[in-house]
């Protein structure tokens, strides 16, 4: 996993996302920017980002592209690009998370495009991004996004209230 924020926060933020899908992005525009902002910034909590890739050919190439992004500790900076691309037009199997978007992403975000591009086209994560969503299933995800705070299930784009109660009732704890 990539954490984003304090790995010793007490409070810890799962996302099992689809980057094709326009509820995760509603839920990275809306909700995500929010708790970075209120409790992954001030070391409250910390955001990990887990694949459930299951809307398509786009969904698995952004997955596995995110990955090669990750080789270059760009993660996160390339989770957000496809998420902003995605709430342009909000629509599913569209084409826009393609091979040039990924690569131009890429170099956007001063990253080595040839380590970027050969780490796409080789398949290299094909296989993490299958297991990750098969894995996400057998923790009982079967929808976008999905969400557990401390193992508590928050199913959907839910308004922030709804996260950031779980949050404070999970920090209350101690």
């Amino acid at each position: 996993d990539v954490i984003l924020g304090d790995p010793k926060a007490s409070v810890t933020v799962i996302e099992y996302g689809d980057f094709q899908c326009p509820f995760c992005a509603r839920f990275h525009e809306q909700v995500s920017v929010q708790l970075r902002e209120e409790y992954i910034k001030t070391g409250k909590a910390k955001m990990v980002f887990r694949n459930f890739q299951f809307l398509g050919p786009e969904s698995t190439a952004a997955g596995e592209a995110a990955e090669c992004a990750k080789d270059q500790g760009k993660f996160w900076a390339f989770h957000d690009a496809i998420y902003d691309e995605e709430l342009l037009d909000g629509r599913e199997h569209n084409g826009n998370l393609n091979r040039d978007f990924f690569v131009s992403t890429a170099q956007s975000l001063g990253m080595s495009a040839g380590e970027f591009t050969t780490c796409i086209d080789s398949g290299k994560y094909a296989d993490q991004v299958a297991q990750d969503t098969g894995a996400a299933q057998e923790v009982g995800v079967n929808s976008t996004p999905t969400t557990f705070v401390n193992g508590r299930l928050l199913r959907g784009a839910l308004p922030y209230e709804e996260f950031k109660k779980v949050i404070e009732e999970e920090l209350a704890k101690g």
